[in-house]
C-alpha cells in the first residue's frame, strides 16, 4: 500500500512538473509575441485592407483570389520601402564621403588644412552601411539609390546647411549615441516631409507614396534602437513577425468581402434614423472592415477595434466621419453582444447631460446623450521630441491582452 502511494505521488510530482513546464512556454510565447517588433504590424495591415477593400469595389472584376494576392504584394512594397529608405542614410554619406575626398585632395595640393570626416564617417551610418541584414536585402531586391543621384547630393546640400550639421560638426564631442541622434533628427526633419522625395518614391512605385507616413516611424524606430556593440548584425525590423500576422491580414480581408451583406444588414439595423444608402462610401468600407474585426478575432478588444478604425476613418474619409463612425461602431458592438453574435466585452456607456448651474441636468427637454471619450492622435513634428512611432506599440500590446487573462 505504501508502495502504491509513493508510485501516485510520483506521478502527481511528474504531470505538475510538465503542467508547470508548458504554462512557463506559454507565458514566454505570449511576452516575445507582444514585444517583438516588426514592420508589418497590424496597424499597417488596417490600413492596407481599407486601401484594397475600396479599390476591390470599384474595381468591375471582382477576383477574390487576385485581391488576395494584390494585398500581400502591397504589404511586401512597405517592406520595400523601409529598407530603401535606410539605404538613403548610406548613400548620403557615400555622397559626403566622397565630397570630403575630392576637398582633401585639394587641400594637400594647395597645402590648406583638410576638411572634418566627421559626418563622413558618422559611427552609426557606417553601421548602418555594413548591416547585414540591410545589404542582403539590398542586393536581393536590386534596390539602389544611384539612379537618384541627383537627389541624393541635394537632400546632401541640405544637411550641410542645416544649423543641425553645424552644430554637429563644431561639437568636439564624439560618441556613437550623438551620431545616431543626429541621423535620427536629420531624418524627422529633412527626409520624413520631403516633397521631392515623395514625388520620387511615388514615380517608383504607386505603394510607395501612400505607404511612407506609416514607414517613416520605422525608420526612426529603427534608427533609435541601434547598438554600437551589434555592429553589422544589428537586426533590424522583420517583415512579419511569423505567419500569424500575414494570416490576420488574410483572414481580415476575406471576412470582410464574403460577410459583406451580413454586415451591411447590422449597419443598417443600428444606424437609427440615418439613410443608410446616403452614407459616404468610403464610412460604410471602414464600418465593413471593423465588423469583419469584432466578429473574426476574439481576442482583440471591441474597444481597441473601435478605436483602431475611428482613426482611419479620420484619414482617410470625410472631416466628420471619425465621430459619426465612432457612435456606429459602439451602437454595433452592443448589437452584436445583445443579439449573441459576439462575446465581447463593451465598457458602459456614460451619460453626458447639459448641465445647469446647480448641476443638475438641463431642463431644456433633450435626453440624455452618450458620450464614448477617443483618445486623439497627433504628429510629432518637433524633431527634439520622442518618436511617435516608440507609442505605437500600444494597440498591439492590448489585443493580446485577453490571451493573457486566460492562460
Amino acid at each position: 500500500m505504501q508502495s502504491f502511494h509513493k508510485k501516485y505521488s510520483f506521478i502527481l510530482f511528474f504531470l505538475a512538473g510538465i503542467w508547470k513546464f508548458n504554462y512557463f512556454c506559454i507565458v514566454i510565447k505570449q511576452y516575445t509575441h507582444r514585444n517583438v517588433r516588426v514592420m508589418i504590424n497590424r496597424d499597417l495591415i488596417r490600413v492596407k485592407i481599407v486601401q484594397l477593400t475600396y479599390a476591390y469595389y470599384q474595381n468591375g472584376n471582382r477576383n477574390m483570389d487576385n485581391a488576395e494576392k494584390e494585398l500581400l504584394f502591397s504589404l511586401s512594397k512597405a517592406y520595400d520601402l523601409y529598407n530603401f529608405l535606410l539605404a538613403l542614410i548610406v548613400a548620403v554619406t557615400k555622397e559626403e564621403r566622397y565630397r570630403v575626398d575630392m576637398l582633401s585632395q585639394r587641400a594637400e595640393r594647395e597645402g590648406a588644412e583638410k576638411p572634418s570626416q566627421r559626418f563622413a564617417f558618422n559611427q552609426f551610418a557606417v553601421q548602418l552601411e555594413e548591416n547585414k541584414m540591410l545589404n542582403v536585402f539590398l542586393e536581393d531586391k536590386k534596390l539602389t539609390w544611384d539612379d537618384d543621384i541627383e537627389f541624393v547630393r541635394k537632400l546632401c546640400n541640405q544637411i550641410e546647411q542645416s544649423q543641425m550639421y553645424k552644430d554637429y560638426m563644431a561639437n568636439p564631442e564624439t560618441d556613437y549615441e550623438t551620431d545616431r541622434e543626429l541621423w535620427r533628427r536629420l531624418y524627422k526633419t529633412l527626409i520624413q516631409d520631403n516633397t521631392d522625395l515623395d514625388a520620387l518614391l511615388e514615380e517608383k512605385s504607386l505603394y510607395w507614396n501612400d505607404d511612407k507616413e506609416v514607414v517613416d516611424t520605422f525608420v526612426l524606430k529603427t534608427i533609435k534602437r541601434f547598438e554600437l556593440k551589434n555592429r553589422s548584425k544589428q537586426e533590424l525590423l522583420p517583415e512579419y513577425k511569423d505567419e500569424e500576422d500575414k494570416d490576420f491580414a488574410l483572414k481580415l480581408f476575406r471576412s470582410t468581402i464574403l460577410n459583406a451583406d451580413d454586415y451591411h444588414r447590422y449597419m443598417s439595423e443600428t444606424s437609427r434614423n440615418w439613410d443608410f444608402s446616403r452614407l459616404a462610401y468610403m464610412d460604410v468600407v471602414i464600418m465593413q472592415i471593423a465588423i469583419a474585426e469584432l466578429l473574426t478575432f476574439p481576442n482583440i478588444p471591441a474597444t481597441v477595434t473601435i478605436n483602431e478604425y475611428v482613426e482611419l476613418a479620420k484619414l482617410y474619409s470625410t472631416s466628420r466621419s471619425g465621430a459619426y463612425i465612432n457612435g456606429m461602431l459602439d451602437s454595433i458592438a452592443r448589437y452584436l453582444i445583445d443579439t449573441g453574435k459576439m462575446f465581447k466585452q463593451m465598457p458602459e456607456p456614460r451619460q453626458h447631460y447639459q448641465e445647469r448651474g446647480d448641476g443638475q441636468p438641463g431642463n431644456d427637454g433633450k435626453a440624455p446623450t452618450r458620450f464614448v471619450h477617443r483618445p486623439r492622435i497627433q504628429a510629432q513634428t518637433n524633431p527634439d521630441t520622442p518618436d511617435a512611432a516608440d507609442n505605437s506599440e500600444t494597440s498591439e500590446s492590448m489585443e493580446t491582452g485577453n490571451e493573457e487573462e486566460n492562460i
